[in-house]
């Protein structure tokens, strides 16, 4: 009985599949040019545009526009115009202008103002949600007519680069400004960008169709709609796209990601994000509040195995700790490279030949598989140079928390995944680096005033190059005092059919694909 049960439970099973397997080629066939269908892991937390600060920030340049782009890497401008067609700041570096471009539409009617503007960023600022911090410089924002704005200043600051920003600086309609956050979660939105929310089931699917009065215009090929499904599983993401019934995913098994371009059907493409990974070192106690043991760690890391093994190859050694294509990154800068010859000479000048008898903790977040993998190898290496490596995974909360105690009884050494909030390095080098009086995101516990100082000085100055100048002489310090080790700058990769085109991969907006400029062929 039990046998005869089993066997039909199979041919059923085997009918469902090949009944699901025609399902999804006729919808494959079914699924026009004008229809863009995205698999994606990226659920909503907000639909606030002044609170958006996690996964929904992927759809947010979408919806939303600010008043300038910041350009992909090797583009010949810094910056693209946006909702401002034109801007300048004063000689002080503490007065900003912006010129608006005139008969921008809102999706809800609302018209494009400078009154516009500053509620926008007023209403952020006042909320003090998301990534509102970085509008800190502000003094005032003044409306000198309808179509031109002034931000002022308390202080010279990269606003370009601020106003630019991937979250927070999204232009909203003077009909809904004043709108609540409840009301925005209901799912609504009041953008003037290329496409409108349509409609909107929490963790399973977003459909966004085209706002026919977009201000760029619509000639050429462009979709009419997108539908966004919520697509969580790497497997069943790379079953869509590789039956065509999704035509971008976000994420496919890692195996399946280095073989996809010898298919037919799909295609990756590899560029460069602003996330890279790091193991900061504790400055403050034996073994690492020696300098000479932190440069013979850093000696001894396999950079290209962890790349390769952790990574699956997406990544490239980090040059410092700005990331490639970010302002501020600096190819000149000295490397270390994995040379355990030098690493030993290192313990030995730091009076350590045989190595160090006490074990040092090694923390990471058990929930980032990347950190999982390189961790022994980290153990493996350290351990021929007489460092032994307890790791010890946890929660990224908890090992925050550890971190946020204090050095004493602190990890000796902490893996972190960081990227920035907005185009400019000071974040990530004052937030990891800069002298805290209690610790917050400083892991390695880092003192160096005249660093502080120096990165204060290249945020100041509106020069590009002079701040250029000063970002790299900061980060030559901290490569000199080797607080922590850089490891590598993650590549992004894009999964796709070979039908969709236009896709533009730009770091300063993550995981972002900007649909307006996409078709199929």
């Amino acid at each position: 009985m039990k046998k005869k049960t089993f066997g039909l439970l199979v041919i059923l099973f085997v009918c469902a599949a090949i009944v699901s397997l025609f399902t999804v080629q006729t919808q494959a066939a079914k699924v026009p040019k004008d229809i863009l269908v995205f698999a994606s892991t990226d659920s909503i937390t907000t639909w606030d545009p002044s609170a958006a600060y996690s996964t929904e920030s992927s759809y947010m340049p979408n919806i939303y526009e600010t008043l300038i782009w910041v350009s992909p890497p090797g583009s010949k401008e810094p910056f693209q115009p946006g909702l401002a067609k034109k801007w300048e700041v004063n000689s002080t570096g503490l007065e900003w202008t912006f010129y608006l471009r005139k008969g921008v539409k809102f999706h809800d009617g609302g018209i494009l103002t400078a009154q516009a503007v500053k509620d926008s960023i007023e209403r952020t600022i006042k909320m003090k949600k998301g990534a509102s911090f970085i509008f800190s410089p502000v003094k005032e924002i003044k409306v000198i007519d309808d179509y031109r704005v002034k931000f002022i200043l308390k202080k010279p600051a990269p606003f370009d680069r601020i106003i630019a920003s991937a979250n927070a600086a999204w232009i909203i309609s003077p009909k809904a400004v004043h709108k609540d956050r409840k009301w925005f979660d209901a799912g609504h939105e009041a953008g003037c960008g290329p496409y409108i929310l349509e409609s909107w089931k929490p963790d399973e699917e977003i459909i966004f169709k085209r706002f026919d009065d977009y201000w760029r215009g619509w000639k050429g090929p462009h979709f009419n709609r997108i539908v966004v499904k919520i697509v969580k599983e790497a497997t069943v993401a790379e079953q869509m796209l590789e039956s065509g019934v999704a035509d971008l995913v976000t994420r496919i098994p890692i195996e399946s990601s280095k073989i996809l371009n010898t298919k037919k059907c799909c295609e990756r493409l590899v560029g460069p994000s602003f996330m890279n990974y790091a193991i900061h070192l504790n400055t403050a106690k034996f073994p690492f509040n020696n300098k000479l043991i932190r440069k013979a760690a850093s000696y001894a890391t396999p950079y290209k195995k962890i790349i390769e093994v952790a990574l699956g190859g997406l990544g490239r050694q980090a040059v410092g700790p700005v990331p490639y294509g970010q302002f501020g990154h600096d190819e000149t800068l000295p490397q270390y490279t994995y040379d355990l010859e030098k690493a030993r000479k290192l313990m030995t000048q730091a009076g350590h030949p045989k190595g160090i008898k006490e074990k040092v903790m090694f923390t990471y977040a058990s929930e980032n598989a990347v950190e999982k993998a390189f961790a022994p190898l980290i153990r493996e290496e350290f351990a021929k140079i007489g460092i032994q490596v307890d790791i010890r995974p946890m929660n990224w909360t908890a090992q925050w928390d550890l971190m946020k105690g204090g050095p004493e009884k602190a990890q000796d050494m902490a893996a972190l995944l960081w990227w920035p909030t907005f185009s400019d390095p000071y974040e990530t080098l004052y937030s990891l680096w800069h002298v805290e009086k209690k610790p917050y995101w400083n892991f390695s516990y880092y003192k160096n005033p005249e660093f502080d100082e120096t990165i204060l000085q290249a945020y100041s100055t509106p020069d590009s190059k002079k701040a250029q100048a000063l970002y790299s002489k900061a980060q030559r310090m901290l490569i000199e005092d080797a607080p922590s080790i850089f490891l590598a700058d993650v590549q992004r990769p894009v999964f796709k059919s070979r039908r969709l085109k236009g896709y533009i991969i730009n770091p300063n907006y993550p995981r972002v694909a900007f649909w307006y400029y996409m078709y199929k062929e």
